[in-house]
């Protein structure tokens, strides 16, 4: 069983930065592959990032450019650096880890933490 802990959410001016942090338990966090989807109000959840355990990313297009993650494997915990926020990156953001072991998919998904982006 993996845990997530997401933290580092709070209320931001637009044009501001926040990180997210999420730390995972378990042993499997290594070869995972770390995403963060976010979640606004009457919107579908969308993912908004994601790190295998390579190293290689992806973003969505809406936050290219602003939004960076990366992963500490040494912590066992991901993050997402976000710059030059927007009132529409205002949403509940997920951690979730996805893995594979002999053909079985393991994923687990954090609480949640909320950023809201206003003035």
């Amino acid at each position: 069983q993996v845990q997530l802990v997401e933290s580092g959410g709070g209320l931001v001016q637009p044009g501001g930065s926040l990180r997210l942090s999420c730390a995972a338990s378990g042993s499997i966090f290594s070869i995972s592959t770390m995403r963060w989807y976010r979640q606004a109000p009457g919107k579908q959840r969308e993912l908004v990032a994601a790190i295998t355990s390579g190293g290689s990313t992806k973003y969505a297009d809406s936050v290219k450019g602003r939004f960076t993650i990366s992963r500490d494997n040494a912590k066992n915990t991901v993050y997402l650096q976000m710059n030059s926020l927007k009132p529409e990156d205002t949403a509940v953001y997920y951690c979730n880890s996805l893995s594979y072991n002999l053909g079985v998919r393991y994923e687990y998904w954090g609480q949640g933490t909320q950023v809201t982006v206003s003035s």
